[in-house]
């Protein structure tokens, strides 16, 4: 099975349970780093993710994994939190991160950069509005290469 299969159908399997548990699920990856192959699945809440949940989480997919067997060279499952410069894969994540600090990548430049961050002002209309020091960003939602909370200091 193809990454972008599997990735589809380990968000199938583990979307109802998430619902049910008040879980987010943020991403899924299937990547191989050296010899072996990983399954990361990135999963968050309000008040955000412990190890037990983690560890709930883990046994609930080993086993859904094993039954519905999406995946057929051996992998690696890793399911943990997005950290604290969590990605937004979503427009709904960009929604949610409005008022939030952003680091936001471009696929072309938008008056001469290619990268912001700085507070998220807002995101209507299909365009983030990115406040950085005393300069305001418009960005087309449709040019967003990559975006994720930002911690500043």
């Amino acid at each position: 099975m193809s990454t972008p299969k599997i990735k589809s159908a380990v968000e199938e399997m583990a979307q109802p349970y998430f619902d049910e548990h008040g879980f987010e699920l943020v991403d899924v990856e299937y990547v191989k780093e050296g010899s072996n192959w990983f399954l990361r699945v990135f999963v968050d809440k309000d008040g955000g993710i412990d190890l037990d949940d983690c560890s709930m989480i883990s046994e609930y997919l080993s086993q859904k994994l094993d039954e519905n067997d999406p995946v057929s060279t051996a992998y690696f499952l890793e399911v943990s939190s997005p950290g604290a410069e969590r990605p937004l894969k979503k427009a709904e994540d960009v929604t949610k991160a409005v008022g939030k600090n952003v680091f936001v990548t471009t696929y072309e430049p938008i008056n001469g950069l290619k990268e912001f961050e700085g507070r998220l002002l807002s995101f209507e209309d299909g365009e983030l509005t990115v406040q950085s020091g005393q300069k305001k960003h418009a960005i087309p939602y449709e040019k967003v290469a990559g975006a994720r909370f930002a911690i500043i200091f």
